[in-house]
């Protein structure tokens, strides 16, 4: 479960329902009012107390709106995921079956019911993987799935019900093989061109669902799948259609950012909404520290990192921004300045995401002396590269050869940074040999710099349709063993191989 991104978690919470479709709704028990329309915006918007202030008037005109406890857990979701306060959520947590339990006197003869059911599901079980109930998360997922697909067989056309069956098809059909025997075994149908489909049929054929539908599409390309550069252009244009909504000024940096495009991910970042009413969001600093810490501003990003850990309530990045500050301190050549937050990067925070896992391990190598001086180059063009700073990236990497590092480690790293930068720069056929390279100096260390490689190798056979040998990479990248990276690598790779048929 932990391959949930934590952006394609909020957008789930962002779109799992949809405004026009509830505002036609006639029944007596759902009324999407005018107000309860407006704090639904507001919430999109990361306004929250703005939203509850809107849901509670209405609260007292109608207490019976189903769809008022629904927007209270729309609400509950946004803040737990963004704040990650643990006294919020164990507070909070005693609501779902309340809320479960008042969606639940609906008729059975509303496709609403199981619908809201389920998201409220799917709602809790993100915030339990957040918050590490992974096995009572689990539980709602399957309850949320059966609810889903029942509803879909008794309502046919209720197209709201292949919006989030196309991320759970999408996300199950790219379990890896040696864990699809579980989700068979529980009844859970994957299939990731069938999720596809299914989100595609709601953006050509229900135009007031177009946006909801297109937004998880987006995500889950670029963080299951692959981006075109059609999508890659939406997603910089969505934070200037929607300049007041901070959620997709937020999800347009990330995922600019992920994709190596940190100078456009800068400029939504810049522009996006602040004051009162939005809901505090001290991630930011840490995204405005990682932008300059690509760019190699080693100053700006120990004032946005400092920033991030001195208003941060939460228990994620805590290893990671430790170990950019030791970065920015070491890679500037001051390590005695640098000593003390590598440390703190070992025995401070939690090591659940990718991010802090990697940080634990570099933590623990410096411990053991086994950091050396000549990796500062490989991190300086690591950064670069991750900013789609390609030039200053290879300039770099130019300036070194194999022979000159000590460890078979850093000889298979130098080569797959060498190969990224190719692959990045549109130089595939030059990229391949080095990445070859990369995996077999990986055989006997590195397994995440091996895994990396096969899937890229995976990536660049795929689009020149040599379909044999990406999917042997495919299946190559899935057979690394443990390593940080073990598990986007795995969910990526069965992705691919399931679009490929395989």
């Amino acid at each position: 479960m932990r391959r949930i991104s934590f952006l394609i978690v909020i957008l789930l919470h962002r779109l799992c329902c949809s405004a026009p479709l509830l505002a036609n709704d006639t029944s007596d028990e759902i009324k999407f009012t005018p107000k309860l329309q407006r704090a639904y915006f507001e919430i999109q918007k990361l306004r929250i107390q703005p939203a509850r202030k809107l849901i509670e008037e209405e609260r007292q005109l109608d207490p019976d709106n189903a769809f008022i406890h629904y927007l209270d857990n729309y609400a509950d979701l946004h803040y737990l995921l963004i704040s990650e306060d643990k006294t919020a959520y164990k507070k909070l947590l005693a609501k779902e079956d309340e809320r479960l339990a008042a969606l639940g006197r609906l008729p059975d003869s509303s496709p609403f019911k199981l619908f809201l059911q389920a998201e409220i599901r799917l709602h809790w079980a993100f915030a339990k993987i957040k918050f590490g109930n992974e096995i009572s998360a689990s539980w709602n997922v399957i309850k949320a799935y059966k609810m889903l697909d029942q509803n879909h067989r008794k309502f046919p056309d209720f197209l709201p019900n292949l919006k989030s069956l196309g991320i759970l098809h999408i996300m199950i059909g790219s379990v890896p093989d040696n864990y699809a025997w579980v989700t068979k075994v529980l009844g859970l149908k994957g299939d990731v061109n069938l999720g596809v489909r299914e989100l595609q049929t709601v953006i050509q054929k229900v135009p007031l669902f177009q946006q909801e539908a297109q937004l998880i599409d987006l995500l889950a390309h670029a963080y299951i799948l692959q981006l075109s550069d059609t999508q890659r252009l939406k997603i910089k244009q969505l934070p200037k259609d929607q300049p007041d909504n901070l959620l997709l000024h937020f999800f347009a940096t990330t995922i600019l950012m992920k994709e190596g495009h940190s100078s456009e991910a800068s400029y939504c970042l810049s522009h996006a909404p602040a004051g009162i009413g939005y809901i505090p969001f001290p991630f930011l600093d840490y995204l405005r520290g990682e932008l300059s810490l690509q760019q190699g501003q080693y100053n700006s990003a120990i004032s946005y990192y400092n920033a991030f850990l001195q208003r941060y309530k939460g228990f994620n990045f805590i290893k990671d921004s430790n170990l950019k500050l030791f970065m920015c301190q070491w890679l500037g050549n001051k390590d005695a300045q640098a000593a003390v937050f590598i440390e703190r990067a070992r025995t401070s925070g939690v090591a659940i995401v990718e991010s802090d896992k990697f940080a634990q391990r570099i933590a623990d190598e410096f411990a053991a002396k086994r950091l050396l001086p000549e990796q500062k180059s490989l991190f300086k063009a690591r950064y670069a590269t991750d900013g789609g700073y390609l030039e200053e990236a290879l300039a770099i990497v130019n300036t070194m050869t194999e022979g000159q590092f000590k460890t078979q480690e850093n000889k298979a790293e130098f080569n797959y940074r060498k190969a990224r930068i190719l692959q990045k720069s549109v130089q595939t056929d030059q990229a391949i040999p080095f990445y070859e390279r990369a995996i077999m100096l990986s055989q006997s260390a590195s397994p995440e710099v091996g895994a990396s490689s096969a899937l890229q190798l995976g990536y660049i056979f795929k689009d020149k349709k040599q379909h044999e040998r990406a999917v042997f990479y495919f299946k190559k990248a899935i057979s690394y063993k443990k390593h940080e990276y073990k598990n986007s690598i795995d969910n990526k790779a069965r992705a691919a191989l399931s679009e490929l048929g395989n």
